[in-house]
């Protein structure tokens, strides 16, 4: 966020005595003397508001304030970042027709002359945390975009995402294996998106985050009474994703008697709650995931292997990163740009030799190391990053 408040008025005692109390509150403060400098300026820098009279010789207050869509077009064009200022209008000829006015154009707020000191600070004030809402809002936006998109443009890739999209318009179980942190959860809600049940549910549920004698209520529910912290009903993970999508994370680690009671879900799609007699019907896509080899799991006793066939009526496997290097360029574009604003810091560039060594890493943690390692250059590297940054903060 920008820390100079910008003064626009034709009169010098007026800017002075707004420059004596912004400064005063610890702002930076930039004047113009008429709306044709402010504009120039405005397109030259980030306010955190903008303090501008109405009446004014040459472009006047209204007219500067028209013109802010015309700056934000111009940035647009030239693909550069702009972000719009908030402008508290000021006037000494104003009527309640002017304030409306204003505001219907895009001023935050309108005080009116002779300026009162309270509503000055009080209405700066307002006009910062808003654009602080507004920002981490955007930002929130900006994170749901891209949460699912899958990177890269590897053959290991590409051809993985074309099996998830046609398996998607399909109603077949699918159990994706990976290593850690290889996208196994975008993968699964790509497919998710792309299928018939979209507009349902998204359900995931850790299973190895789930102490093994509680994985049966998460799933299933459970009744009142079923157990003694149980103090009230509680649907399961399977009800909550009726008519959508239930990811079961790390199959591999679920007990032997969760996975009994799974295998005949999948088969009846009915469960019953925990402590409960009465069947209840859902209607559930399954999709699962593990970093496990599950044929070994089952040779050792571990899985059932009807449960592992009725889970994998397709089969996808997301490659490590090490198997997608010529990934990771477009990789660290992308969380450049996300971690920038996540951040408030200006986004970094990355020379070629930096990529190189990037490239060069065997990443046990696949993605969710690179990601690490680009938010720990973007917090400590000015300007380009290279390859010594690289290896020093990996």
């Amino acid at each position: 966020m920008a820390s100079k408040i910008l003064v626009v008025d034709d009169e010098a005692l007026i800017r002075q005595s707004l420059r004596d109390i912004f400064e005063y509150e610890g702002y930076e403060v930039a004047e113009a003397a008429d709306g044709r400098q402010a504009l120039a300026m405005l397109g030259a820098e980030a306010f955190a508001a903008v303090f501008c009279d109405i009446k004014m010789p040459g472009l006047d207050g209204v007219e500067l304030l028209e013109k802010m869509p015309l700056l934000a077009a111009e940035a647009a064009e030239k693909g550069a970042p702009w972000t719009p200022s908030p402008f508290i209008m000021i006037s000494g000829h104003g009527d309640i027709e002017t304030a409306v006015d204003c505001l219907k154009k895009g001023a935050f707020d309108y005080l009116p002359k002779p300026l009162d000191l309270n509503r000055v600070l009080g209405a700066l004030r307002r006009a910062i945390d808003n654009e602080r809402l507004t920002r981490h809002a955007e930002n929130w936006k900006r994170a749901a975009v891209h949460r699912f998109e899958m990177v890269g443009r590897s053959k290991a890739l590409t051809e993985v995402l074309a099996m998830a999209d046609k398996v998607a318009a399909t109603t077949a179980k699918v159990l994706i294996e990976g290593e850690n942190g290889t996208g196994k959860e975008l993968l699964a809600r790509r497919i998710h998106e792309g299928s018939g049940v979209a507009s349902g549910p998204w359900v995931t549920v850790n299973c190895a985050a789930i102490p093994s004698e509680l994985i049966e209520s998460e799933l299933f529910g459970h009744e009142k009474g079923a157990f003694t912290s149980a103090v009230k009903q509680r649907k399961g993970r399977f009800e909550q994703a009726d008519g959508g999508t239930l990811f079961l994370d790390e199959i591999g680690d679920m007990s032997l008697a969760a996975q009994a009671k799974m295998l005949r879900v999948l088969q009846d799609r009915r469960i019953t709650r925990v402590g409960g007699e009465k069947e209840i019907e859902v209607q559930v896509r399954v999709v699962a995931a593990t970093n496990k080899r599950l044929e070994t799991e089952i040779a050792e006793g571990r899985f059932r292997e009807d449960l592992y066939h009725r889970l994998s009526v397709v089969k996808l496997r997301m490659p490590p990163l090490r198997e997608r290097p010529e990934d990771i360029p477009l990789l660290v574009e992308s969380f450049v740009a996300e971690l920038s604003a996540d951040l408030d810091k200006k986004p970094l560039t990355f020379k070629k030799e930096a990529l190189q060594v990037l490239q060069k890493q065997p990443w046990p943690g696949n993605i969710r190391q690179l990601r690490n390692v680009v938010e720990r250059l973007l917090i400590f590297c000015e300007g380009a990053v290279t390859a010594a940054d690289v290896e020093k903060y990996l």
